[in-house]
């Protein structure tokens, strides 16, 4: 069993920054790839970012690429999510996820992901 806890989220102007991290424990948790979602009211959870266990692959969506920055330090067990030039339309409910098979591939499928955090709230405001 993996458990992820997110922290780092909250309340932010348009244009500010963010960086959640998500820590993990419980066996080979830093073998595993990482993803980031995230979700609104209503809406399918979106996927945001992802990373392998070496963090030499990393995948986002179109919607941040240039603005967000997904990282890992294995020695911590914590993955982050650095958010650049946050816009209003980045207000979610973001969650980390771990995917125990697939080591090697980011996935941008939240099927593929067997363990999730609770998720944090960031909210930005315009």
């Amino acid at each position: 069993q993996v458990q992820l806890v997110e922290s780092g989220g909250g309340l932010v102007q348009a244009g500010g920054s963010l960086r959640l991290s998500c820590a993990a424990s419980g066996r080979t948790s830093s073998s595993y790839a990482m993803g980031w979602f995230r979700q609104t009211p209503g809406k399918e959870r979106q996927f945001v970012a992802a990373i392998n266990w070496s963090g030499g692959s990393t995948a986002y969506a179109d919607s941040v690429k240039g603005r967000f920055t997904i990282s890992r330090d294995n020695a911590k067990n914590t993955v982050y999510l650095q958010m650049n030039s946050l816009k209003p339309e980045d207000t979610a409910v973001y969650y980390c996820a771990a995917d125990a098979l697939r080591p090697y591939l980011p996935s941008d499928s939240p099927n593929m992901y067997d363990y999730w955090g609770q998720g944090t709230q960031v909210t930005v405001s315009s």
